[in-house]
């Protein structure tokens, strides 16, 4: 049986609207983990007003999936406000303003998006949001703030719509971290991860953390 392998651009056979995101990357200031996935091509195009002397980053875990049209937004779409014009025109020749101190500068800090995250179509997420593991982002939704881990939110801006489990079991993923784990391990959990049968799967995965954290497997 053939090894799922983070590196190549196109993941499904015959498919050339699915890439893996890792292996297209050429901008050093977006970080993606393995298996992330995007339903187009071209990726970095899809990270806009991202402008090297703001240094802020994007960054994405793991098998993380993001639909078509999804756009992330970053601090370079912001502009001074505590000044009469919010023209920017250190961005465009011929005009007499140096780049402002980022100290002066609506500046968000880094965008990030945890792991196994399903990010649905035409998306829009804004600067320094940050996404915790496991969430779920409904199609067309302008995400503003912060999602916490298992949540599912929708709209625009985008709300909570409910938590997708109970803390006790988003706590236990959060220590399993299934995603870290090597690929021959995570093929094994496959019938547990897809598993509709919450109750079963709570059980497995206690056990499952608890092994590890005796530290045997």
């Amino acid at each position: 049986m053939q090894q799922p392998n983070p590196n190549v651009v196109f993941p499904i056979r015959d498919v050339k609207t699915v890439t893996y995101v890792k292996p297209t990357l050429k901008n050093k200031n977006i970080c993606v983990g393995d298996f992330t996935y995007f339903s187009d091509i071209n990726f970095e195009k899809h990270v806009t007003h991202h402008y090297d002397f703001y240094g802020d980053k994007l960054i994405v875990g793991k098998f993380c999936q993001i639909g078509k049209g999804v756009e992330f937004i970053m601090n370079g779409a912001n502009h001074q406000m505590n000044a009469v014009s919010t023209f920017p025109f250190y961005i465009f020749q011929g005009w007499n303003q140096s780049v402002p101190a980022l100290e002066r500068m609506p500046l968000k800090g880094n965008t990030e998006v945890g792991n196994d995250v399903w990010i649905g179509q035409n998306v829009t997420i804004l600067p320094g949001v940050h996404i915790g593991s496991g969430a779920i982002i409904g199609a067309n939704s302008v995400v503003a703030n912060n999602v916490e881990p298992y949540a599912i939110v929708v709209g625009n801006p985008a709300r909570l719509v409910k938590k997708r489990f109970d803390e006790a079991f988003i706590h236990m993923l959060l220590q399993l971290k299934w995603w870290d784990m090597p690929v021959d391990k995570i093929n094994e959990l496959i019938p547990i991860l897809t598993d509709a049968r919450l109750d079963k799967v709570k059980e497995h995965l206690k056990h499952l953390v608890k092994s590890f954290e005796a530290g045997v497997e």
